[in-house]
């Protein structure tokens, strides 16, 4: 018997009374592929007990999905996919849609080429969303997306008036906390290998960095910074060169793990203690944090959050177009370890 309630029952109150998500009453309402018996038999009895009725304009919509989003990568670089913050956002984007039916496409991208064939093919139809990480702050793509109202989530943003939907970890609050850290432990001549200096990410861990030696009226210097691409080949050069402008050097911050690793090898060859000498903290706490010598203390990002983050919100788009564009920033944590 189906149940007598006010007012006009909602997709979501269906979705729940089926113990189910959005995304999997719309395909059982299009009848499409995908869905298990018993899910599509427990969703139909919700929509008989709900007395749901679907929004045809929505249906015909809906209709039209590819049941795929793609996952870009836009590092010009494509060395830099080897480093493990990528594997890791793309790990966790893959287990937040484990329980969907939504299959994951992963893209690279590095040239204006690309990024046509890119858009063209998101406007035909094959992908019903995108998720961007690693761009840059003159990356046109995610404008050249908006521009055809493709559902569309940044990891990170390129600037501090990003008008297109992102996820980000708190990078300044991190730095200025790792940083704190190492003048709490005595230490005065601190340095930073910084991220590559046109991406908002770096330049906001490079902030973050200059405010807490500002906040303790701690002293500062230039010759105390360098520029990485978040390599650990860029750090242990960062690092040497940071040696040799400033020997006095007796803290670090490395603005990612990777970097962090790379300064610790070029530490060790120039025959300084870690953390006697110099203190070093990365940001990240990846894996590889627990395995260096001697084991990093890192800045954690919580990056399976972020991906199930950039999950959920690119689906709550592609089920209805947001009016205006979210933006979400995560909290990050100190983990201390043995190098600081």
């Amino acid at each position: 018997m189906r149940r007598q309630r006010p007012g006009t029952p909602t997709l979501e109150e269906v979705a729940a009374l089926a113990g189910v998500g959005r995304g999997t009453v719309s395909r059982v309402i299009n009848n499409a592929a995908g869905v298990k018996d018993s899910t599509r038999r427990a969703v139909q009895r919700a929509i008989a007990e709900l007395g749901y009725v679907p929004n045809l304009a929505a249906r015909s919509l809906a209709g039209r999905r590819a049941d795929a989003v793609a996952l870009v990568m836009t590092e010009p670089d494509w060395r830099q996919f080897g480093e493990p913050f990528f594997s890791e956002i793309v790990r966790s984007v893959g287990d937040a849609l484990t329980d969907t039916e939504v299959q994951l496409l992963l893209t690279l991208v590095r040239t204006d080429a690309e990024r046509r064939r890119l858009v063209e093919y998101a406007r035909g139809g094959r992908v019903d969303g995108v998720m961007l990480m690693s761009v840059h702050a003159e990356d046109a793509l995610p404008d050249m997306l908006a521009e055809v109202g493709l559902p569309t989530v940044l990891l990170g943003r390129r600037s501090g008036d990003e008008a297109v939907t992102y996820v980000d970890a708190d990078n300044a609050g991190g730095a200025r906390s790792a940083v704190a850290h190492l003048l709490g432990l005595g230490r005065r001549s601190i340095a930073t290998i910084t991220g590559p200096s046109d991406m908002y990410v770096a330049q906001c861990r490079l902030r973050g960095y200059r405010e807490a030696l500002e906040r303790a009226g701690a002293e500062s210097d230039a010759a105390w910074t360098a520029e990485g691409d978040f390599s650990a080949e860029s750090g242990h050069r960062a690092m040497a060169e940071l040696l040799s402008r400033a020997p006095e050097i007796d803290g670090v911050f490395a603005a990612s793990d990777t970097m962090a690793a790379g300064a610790l090898n070029a530490l060790r060859a120039a025959g300084r203690r870690v953390p006697e000498d110099v203190a070093v903290i990365g940001f990240d706490d990846f894996p590889l944090a627990q395995h260096t010598d001697p084991k990093l203390t890192t800045v954690r990002q919580p990056l399976e959050d972020i991906g199930r983050t950039m999950v959920r919100l690119l689906l709550e788009e592609m089920e209805e177009p947001a009016v205006a564009w979210r933006h979400v920033i995560l909290r990050t944590e100190l983990v201390l370890r043995d190098s600081a």
